[in-house]
């Protein structure tokens, strides 16, 4: 049904994902409103933030040209793996360019939203005392992250030292003078066990599994950059897939060689973990590798392969639920746990509510957030228009597996499922893009 124009479209969150959404909407000409439960706009790059998972040492892990959004370059003078506040700044210039403030309410956030015949009403709080009112919405696009909610695995056993999680590691001195075990090898993880090497009295990581470990440069080019012109090369992918290999191997080597476990799995089945000084570490005997952590006593850990150690702070870098607690979860189509949505962001049936950002890539995010809001907002204008574009995509999105990516070549585990190639999502989001502006 079409949109009504006399309520503005919401938009939860003013983080890269909610500012490229409210400002491809206001340049189609849509009304919009975004909020945020925060005291600034940024989201997650605002370490000021008591909801930030942004630690001091933070910076990307995509390269800025992978990263940037599409037609707004970050400044020349960045670095090729800009830190947190560069990118924080970055998020102001382009809220700025684009005249987004007198769109934006801070301090604002959303207690629910129910559907009815006239659009959304939703209930906000606002301000320190978090008075709330009731207003009117024709559309929704939730941006609200999902890096807000710690999940915290339980093990069996008391640990009588410091547990955290690593939402609440920040800086470095966290670390001085203790022993250090972080549980998990993600990209964060993997990050603090190498500050943990560092300003720790000793550091060790678990792992679950082997990863595949990438340089952030080869030859002095961000690899992500390399591997984007790669992907553009006319050859078969199990080619691409070799010379990755290669590369690889002859720039960091294989992860046996420095005292890591083998990967189970093949290159690319599962996130790239860009970091090449945890070997390093680990190779220096710096940081010590474990497997699962089996069960905890005191101020020991006892591993699945039955080693154990003491320690004075667990940091679990266990990575994070996804919520939306302001919505009833059958109206995001919610399916063991996670929206089932099209391309992960375009509800199947409702023309009126669409989540951006949630999705895991091998790169840079924001390109691919743009690309997405820029087909909801086409989408929503074609709507309100009654134009024919409308009802061809309302068919496109309805199919639940058309045109998605096979997700077969990624590991079947939770980490995963909001997993996505990078170039074939870019192409499968710009085809639609280009679409709609052809018909």
């Amino acid at each position: 049904m079409p949109i009504r124009d006399q309520f503005p479209v919401l938009v939860i969150g003013t983080g890269p994902s909610g500012l490229v959404s409210l400002k491809t909407l206001l340049q189609v000409g849509v009304k919009s409103v975004a909020v945020d439960r925060n005291s600034a706009i940024g989201g997650n790059w605002d370490i000021q933030s008591p909801f930030s998972s942004i630690y001091e040492s933070t910076h990307l892990i995509s390269s800025k040209s992978m990263t940037q959004f599409v037609d707004f370059p970050m400044p020349e003078h960045y670095p090729e793996y800009p830190g947190h506040r560069d990118v924080l700044a970055y998020l102001h210039f382009y809220a700025e360019r684009f005249e987004l403030d007198p769109h934006i309410r801070t301090q604002t956030s959303v207690v629910s939203l129910k559907k009815c015949e006239s659009g959304w009403e939703g209930e906000l709080a606002s301000g320190v005392n978090g008075s709330t009112s009731r207003e009117m919405f024709s559309a929704i696009v939730i941006a609200n992250g999902h890096h807000a909610e710690p999940l915290i695995p339980q093990f069996p056993g008391n640990f009588d030292g410091e547990l955290i999680h690593a939402h609440d590691y920040k800086q470095a001195r966290q670390l001085e003078g203790k022993r250090v075990l972080v549980v998990g090898a993600g990209n964060s993880g993997c990050d603090i066990a190498v500050e943990a090497a560092i300003h720790g009295k000793s550091a060790a990581i678990s792992m679950r599994r082997g990863y595949h470990f990438f340089p952030k440069f080869i030859r002095g080019r961000p690899a992500d950059l390399v591997a984007d012109r790669l992907r553009r090369w006319p050859i078969p992918r199990w080619w691409q897939k070799k010379i990755s290999r290669l590369v690889v191997d002859w720039t960091i080597g294989r992860p046996h060689r420095y005292g890591l476990p083998e990967p189970d799995h093949e290159l690319f089945q599962s996130h790239p973990i860009i970091n090449s000084q945890l070997p390093y570490y680990a190779g220096h005997g710096k940081l010590a590798v474990f497997p699962d952590v089996h069960r905890l006593e005191g101020n020991e850990v006892e591993f699945t392969d039955g080693r154990r150690q003491a320690f004075d702070l667990i940091v679990l870098a266990t990575g994070y639920h996804v919520t939306f607690p302001f919505i009833e979860s059958d109206l995001l189509n919610t399916q063991n746990g996670l929206p089932k949505l099209y391309l992960h962001a375009f509800h199947p049936h409702d023309d009126t509510l669409f989540v951006a950002g949630m999705i895991q890539p091998n790169s840079g995010q924001w390109p691919l957030t743009d690309l997405q809001a820029q087909i909801i907002a086409r989408f929503l204008k074609a709507s309100r228009d009654g134009a024919k574009e409308a009802d061809w995509f309302r068919k496109l999105r309805q199919q639940d597996a058309a045109g998605i990516p096979s997700r077969d070549h990624f590991l079947a585990t939770p980490r995963h499922r909001l997993e996505v190639d990078y170039y074939e999502y870019r192409q499968i989001l710009t085809n639609i893009v280009r679409k709609f502006d052809r018909m």
